[in-house]
């Protein structure tokens, strides 16, 4: 059988880290880093006696990433115990919520493998504690536990089985990223754990009921669960061809050699034992503080779309590419604030700060200059003072040590030549020693201008004015 006879059923429950000060039930700093081990109390160690007492912010961050999500929010949950026993676990349960969850049926809206929109339906959003990390010794000298993140909150948002390719799944989870980095709930730092998914894939027949699922947990790049699904996929309908069975398992990635490995059994929500935490009350919201929530919303990426494409006129594709990331987004804003060109800070940042980004393998979140300073740096060269040529040196001076573009340019003695007499003997001395050019030119090849040009610009190391000098060579060619 073809697999194209096959259908791909997946999803997602992605697991991000809140942006609080603390912990989900101590006042231990819930920040990324530190020391092991530093960043822990009797709480959330576990300790015999300790109690925790829920904080407020989680509770609040959760219902904003229901509302942006389009979710009811529940105003009756609780806090339930999931047990299972796993070395990073001190208490061995972990405090989550099973039956009541604080959002539920909510969706987000995402383009399918066709360009149509489609709703991928979100079961659920709640809260729950991170456990610990342990740190694995290469050289087989055992394990450590670090329980600095014991006790960080996060949210789980468990997708419907909507998902049905690895594009889908990848364009889903950057939307809800987005959405989250947009009402600042997380940061969504991929490479620190912040923003992670578990993936679960599943294989049928078209017309039969959906295939055994697999699972496979805790991934944080977008490439590796692409990968990662098309993989799985794969392995499942060769199973199944094979007259095989698959088995409901967690499955392990690995990059290096771009399988799946089985770890251990599926587990079921019965098997983890759920019951009420009796050391935390049960949650009650008000209409008003949900409502109060509601109406402080900051505006969202599809909105922020609408706006740049209406009062900017950006088109469709770039005002998606800016607002898929609140940081690229809040670096358009401050640009064209500074510089007062919406489309010339859209086209920075689409062109050149994309580019070096993907060369240097970075996220917008880490991109270290500010609005202001590529604001000036775009004034500078509407001005005159710099070319575009040197404007692309100063952004890549910024990327290495950002610092005001003026002083940038003074420094490195980029100020642009718009001196006529100057500009006048370079244009003579490049007339003079390209001839066949010049002839091209004359004789109707309009390509020649632009190698002339260039050529000047090369013997100016690109501080030439370019628009001074294609209308000088244009007059000395014509005489």
């Amino acid at each position: 059988m073809a697999r194209s006879d096959y259908e791909v059923v997946i999803g997602l429950e992605v697991h991000a880290e809140l942006s609080t000060k603390t912990k989900i039930f101590c006042s231990c700093p819930a920040e990324f880093g530190g020391a092991p081990n530093t960043h822990c109390c009797p709480v959330c160690m576990a300790m015999p006696g300790s109690l925790p007492v829920l904080n407020e912010k989680v509770v609040e961050y959760a219902v904003k990433a229901g509302l942006a999500t389009n979710c009811t929010i529940s105003k009756n949950s609780k806090s339930d115990r999931k047990n299972y026993f796993y070395p990073d676990l001190p208490k061995a349960y972990q405090i989550s919520q099973y039956d009541r969850p604080l959002c539920e049926h909510g969706y987000v809206e995402i383009e399918d493998d066709e360009g149509n929109l489609k709703k991928v339906r979100l079961l659920r959003i709640h809260i729950e504690e991170d456990a610990g990390k342990l740190n694995h010794d290469e050289f087989g000298g055992g394990s450590l536990v670090d329980l600095n993140r014991a006790g960080v909150p996060l949210i789980e948002s468990v997708s419907e089985p909507d998902i049905r390719s690895a594009g889908e799944a990848e364009r889903y989870l950057r939307k809800l990223k987005s959405i989250f980095e947009y009402i600042e709930v997380s940061d969504c730092k991929m490479q620190e754990g912040s923003l992670r998914a578990d993936v679960n894939v599943s294989v049928h027949k078209k017309g039969e009921p959906f295939g055994t699922r697999t699972e496979m947990k805790n991934m944080n790049s977008f490439r590796s669960i692409v990968r990662a699904i098309d993989y799985e996929a794969n392995r499942q309908i060769d199973v199944i061809e094979e007259g095989g069975t698959i088995i409901q398992e967690t499955r392990r990635w690995d990059d290096v050699s771009g399988k799946t490995f089985a770890m251990r059994d599926k587990e079921d929500a019965e098997d983890y034992r759920y019951f009420p935490d009796p050391d935390l009350v049960a949650i009650r919201l008000s209409d008003e503080y949900v409502q109060n929530i509601k109406d402080n919303l900051p505006e969202l990426p599809e909105s922020r779309k609408t706006r740049y494409i209406s009062e900017y006129g950006l088109s469709e594709k770039d005002a998606n590419l800016i607002t898929a990331s609140k940081y690229l987004s809040d670096l358009f804003e401050g640009t064209k604030d500074v510089c007062g060109n919406a489309k010339l800070s859209a086209n920075w940042i689409l062109s050149d700060i994309s580019r070096i980004l993907n060369e240097k393998e970075m996220e917008p979140d880490q991109i270290p200059f500010t609005a202001n300073q590529l604001g000036n740096m775009i004034s500078l060269i509407e001005k005159g003072t710099i070319s575009s040529a040197i404007g692309k040196k100063v952004l890549t001076e910024l990327f290495e040590n950002p610092a005001d573009p003026e002083e940038i340019v003074k420094a490195k003695g980029w100020i642009q030549i718009s001196d006529e007499g100057a500009i006048k003997e370079v244009v003579l001395q490049i007339i003079q020693a390209n001839p066949q050019s010049v002839a091209d030119y004359k004789g109707g090849k309009d390509k020649a201008l632009g190698f002339l040009v260039g050529q000047a610009m090369k013997q100016t190391k690109g501080q030439a004015n370019p628009q001074m000098l294609n209308k000088m060579f244009i007059e000395e060619l014509s005489k």
